[in-house]
């Protein structure tokens, strides 16, 4: 058993070290990376990494849509991605910019997904209440909302 948890841990330094230059973040979705979140180097990542094909959450997760994976997510994901980390930092005034239909974060967001300020203003705005159904939203819900409602 020992033998398989170091290789598996070599395994995912190696995959770590060979993505590094191009990885924005190389666990994916499941419940390693949700409980290592927001932490930075190669121990944080192996844990994440370990914790999710240990248990198999991120394969579940995955599939049923939970511990932040998108069944309908793509592998590359880079936009979904910076959009994810934006919100994580400005969940807050985003709901506020929202609300108005205008505002710095909505005007940021436009820029992530290369699409008009207004059109992006005018469709969160109208779709206030779907963004944000209660005050105890979660980050990865409403970027998903978010997402789904741009690409409409």
């Amino acid at each position: 058993m020992k033998n398989l948890l170091l290789a598996s841990a070599g395994f995912c330094v190696a995959l770590a070290l060979s993505n590094a230059a191009n990885a924005y973040d190389s666990t994916g979705c499941g419940l390693g990376s949700m409980a290592w979140r927001g932490q930075s180097g190669i121990l944080p990542q192996i844990l994440a990494v370990t914790t999710n094909e240990t248990f198999g959450n991120q394969t579940f997760g995955i599939t049923f849509g939970t511990s932040g994976c998108d069944p309908n997510g793509r592998i590359s994901g880079g936009t979904q991605k910076m959009v994810f980390s934006f919100l994580e930092n400005n969940m807050e005034q985003f709901a506020i910019d929202v609300a108005a239909g205008e505002g710095e974060t909505l005007t940021t967001l436009a820029g992530i997904l290369d699409m008009d300020e207004k059109v992006v203003a005018q469709r969160a705005y109208q779709n206030f209440a779907v963004l944000f159904p209660n005050e105890n939203v979660d980050v990865a819900d409403v970027t998903l909302k978010f997402c789904e409602i741009m690409k409409a």
